[in-house]
């Protein structure tokens, strides 16, 4: 009996297989892919202490963060600061930083 070509089924498995997604960098928790293609690793990796999540946005942890994240973010050039892809701003963004305070 004669089998389907090879060249037949080796296209099938190419169609079908997905997209592979970007990986952040070793102990980094996100990534994420900007316009230009660049991937940016940002935050910690791993759950917290306790167990539960390592960001929580509204607390006194998350208050300490953005002041500590706000100082660093002045200490950048003005075209960094305004650039949402650096990773100070994302993290600022996943804690809801709105200026020292965590909202």
């Amino acid at each position: 009996m004669p089998y389907a070509k090879k060249s037949t089924m080796t296209s099938v498995k190419k169609v079908m297989k997905k997209k592979a997604t970007a990986k952040p960098a070793k102990g980094k928790a996100k990534v994420k892919k900007t316009s230009s293609g660049k991937k940016v690793s940002y935050g910690q990796a791993g759950p917290a202490k306790g167990g539960g999540p390592r960001v929580k946005p509204g607390t006194s942890k998350g208050d300490s963060y953005c002041a500590r994240s706000l100082g660093i973010k002045k200490g950048l050039s003005e075209k960094k600061q305004n650039d949402p892809n650096t990773p100070n701003n994302l993290s600022r963004k996943r804690w809801s930083c709105s200026g020292a305070k965590s909202t």
